[in-house]
């Protein structure tokens, strides 16, 4: 019971975290994506969507080589406070984060190009600054497009396993989030433990699709 609640209140704080880091980033690269025009802006688009439709092993891998001891931005950070970041709680926040983010991407960019330039050249014209007229025009008009996507970002991280299993390991207690458990339980032959898993992740994924879904229609409820 208590691997149980520890899987899940690690499960979501990960989630938590990475839709934070998701919501900040995604929506600054969707802005970008969606506001202006530059050589190579679909390339960026490629390249934070490709996490999307990689396998979570294969961004796994990339992860691994980037953040290693011995290689990538890992290594200067081992040889400059002497800690690595795999197999840590903060390396399943990484991976969540990465393999959440394209959801983020794709539906902020959706979203602030739904809204007319029209209402964003009044404000300049009053005066307004770009990050003024963000806060004051675009949000209002696409926050219920950028809340869709931090809500499915955050089903995703919820139930990251690939990347995570990879980068931080299987570790009870430590860094064993819901889908390692569930995974590990299957192996193991607990499938009592399992059901209580898969369904809390059900009710929780259907629960999320459904808001989603409302949030998209201009509804709450």
């Amino acid at each position: 019971m208590t691997d149980l609640l520890f899987s899940l209140q690690l499960s979501i704080t990960v989630a938590c975290l990475a839709t934070l880091l998701v919501g900040v980033i995604g929506t600054a690269v969707g802005y970008v994506l969606a506001k202006f025009s530059f050589w190579g802006r679909e390339l960026l688009d490629a390249l934070f969507t490709l996490p999307l439709v990689l396998p979570p092993t294969v961004v796994g891998f990339y992860l691994l080589n980037l953040f290693g001891r011995r290689e990538g931005l890992g290594r200067y950070l081992y040889e400059w406070t002497g800690w690595s970041l795999l197999f840590t709680p903060q390396a399943a926040v990484i991976a969540a984060t990465v393999m959440a983010l394209p959801l983020m991407v794709k539906t902020a960019r959706a979203a602030i190009e739904s809204v007319d330039p029209v209402y964003e050249q009044a404000a300049y014209t009053l005066g307004k600054s770009p990050w003024q007229a963000f806060w004051q025009v675009t949000f209002p008009l696409a926050w219920r497009g950028l809340a869709a996507g931090l809500v499915l970002s955050f089903a995703r991280a919820l139930g990251e396993f690939g990347a995570t299993l990879m980068v931080a390991g299987n570790i009870p207690g430590r860094t064993q989030t819901m889908p390692l458990a569930i995974y590990e339980a299957t192996q193991t032959g607990n499938d009592a433990l399992a059901l209580i898993l898969v369904a809390v992740l059900t009710i929780t994924s259907f629960s999320v699709l459904v808001l989603t879904n409302r949030l998209g229609r201009g509804r709450a409820w």
